[in-house]
């Protein structure tokens, strides 16, 4: 199982980023996945996830109507449109399955800031 993230980036405040993750090893179009960040000093947080077939999104609350995420499953990547980025959404940003895998990517970052 690998999880290949992408796609951040410097960004200034109220900018936009699409986050792309590929993933391998596993049967990509049966699990839900899940888009998860970890700020310097801080536990890793848990941000949106969609399921299986991609009809069902969830979102943390400070995200809601900022995020969005997508997959595509001939391409076994999942999504994270990031718009009107803020400081604080700045972390490192990994994906996963829905149950997570014991094993994690190596991130993508994305940096907010003026």
């Amino acid at each position: 199982v690998q999880f290949v993230e992408s796609g951040g980036g410097l960004v200034q405040p109220g900018g936009s980023l699409r986050l792309s993750c590929a993933a391998s090893g596993f049967t990509f179009s049966t699990y839900g996945m899940s888009w998860y960040r970890q700020a310097p000093g801080k536990e890793r947080e848990w941000v949106a996830s969609v399921t299986s077939a991609g009809s069902n999104t969830n979102y943390r609350a400070s995200v809601k109507g900022r995020f969005t995420i997508s997959r595509d499953n001939p391409k076994n990547t999942v999504y994270l449109q990031m718009n009107s980025l803020e400081p604080e959404d700045t972390a490192v940003y990994y994906c996963n399955r829905v149950p997570a895998y014991v094993y994690w990517g190596q991130g993508t970052q994305v940096t907010v800031s003026s």
